[in-house]
C-alpha cells in the first residue's frame, strides 16, 4: 500500500477545504489564519491570492514539482477563502467550467467579452 492506508484524494478536496474554510468564519482570529483573513476583509484576501499567484508563477519558472504543488497548495486556499468571503460556492465554479466543456478556449473568450 505504502500510502499510510490514506484514501486516494481527487478533486473532492477542494469541496471539503471549501467547508472548513466556510466553518472558520467567526472563529477567532487568534487561533485561526482563515479566521484571520476573513477579518481583515475582501481587499486583504485578493492582495494574498494575488502574492500567491506570483509565487505559482515563479515556482512554476523554476521547475521545482515539489515547491510548485506547495505553492498551487496555497493559491488554491487562497481562491477558496475568496470565493466564501464572496459567497460564491465552488458548485458555481465548477458549473461554470462544465459549461465550457467541448467548447475551444478562443470560443468561450470570445463569448465572454461579447456578453
Amino acid at each position: 500500500m505504502g500510502d499510510g492506508g490514506r484514501k486516494p484524494l481527487d478533486g473532492a478536496i477542494l469541496d471539503h477545504l471549501y467547508k472548513v474554510i466556510e466553518s472558520r468564519r467567526g472563529a477567532d482570529p487568534a487561533t485561526s489564519n482563515t479566521a484571520r483573513l476573513f477579518a481583515k476583509g475582501t481587499d486583504k484576501i485578493a492582495q494574498k491570492l494575488g502574492e500567491e499567484a506570483v509565487e505559482t508563477v515563479i515556482e512554476g519558472v523554476r521547475g521545482s514539482k515539489k515547491d510548485l504543488a506547495a505553492e498551487s497548495a496555497d493559491l488554491l486556499y487562497h481562491l477558496l477563502v475568496l470565493w466564501a468571503d464572496r459567497g460564491l460556492g465552488p458548485e458555481a465554479v465548477w458549473n461554470a467550467l462544465a459549461a465550457r466543456e467541448g467548447i475551444s478556449g478562443i470560443a468561450a473568450k470570445k463569448a465572454r467579452k461579447d456578453s
